[in-house]
């Protein structure tokens, strides 16, 4: 059998284009596309024996209502979003008053933590990385 050019193959199609769109993904994952995962972490600062109760949410993920004592602490992780619009905002509830924070928005923590730690406080929340508190949002009626 002669040798032949690339040129005189006949490739598949559908093969040619797999491999680009492996090459691209590769190339485009490496750039940021699949970024590390970032981890937050909210400790009750508030008073012994006082519990918090946290329900935090983004536009897609619910992660449900958590009981934290004090001195301990509710830890959660996501992929932030290609588009740096990721958003997590929950609300705390202790002693009958109910409180909201957004606990991270990229467009504040991203270039600050990819673990974020933050201590709960009657004050407001602290984010423990850059020694920074925060006043707590108006206050709601109840834990959403």
């Amino acid at each position: 059998m002669p040798f032949r050019l690339p040129s005189e193959t006949n490739m598949n199609p559908l093969l040619i284009i797999l491999l680009l769109f492996l090459t691209s993904f590769l190339a485009v994952s490496r750039a940021g596309f699949l970024r590390d995962k970032t981890h937050v972490l909210i400790y009750n600062d508030l008073a012994p024996g006082t519990d918090l109760v946290v329900h935090c949410k983004s536009k897609d993920d619910d992660l449900g209502v958590r009981h934290v004592a004090y001195g301990n602490d509710f830890e959660f992780h996501f992929r932030p979003s290609f588009w740096g619009t990721t958003l997590f905002y929950c609300s705390m509830q202790w002693n009958g008053t109910t409180y909201r924070f957004d606990i991270y928005k990229e467009s504040r923590d991203s270039s600050l933590c990819s673990r974020c730690l933050w201590k709960i406080r009657t004050t407001g929340p602290c984010f423990v990385n850059y020694q920074t508190c925060y006043p707590w949002r108006p206050q709601i009626d109840q834990l959403h």
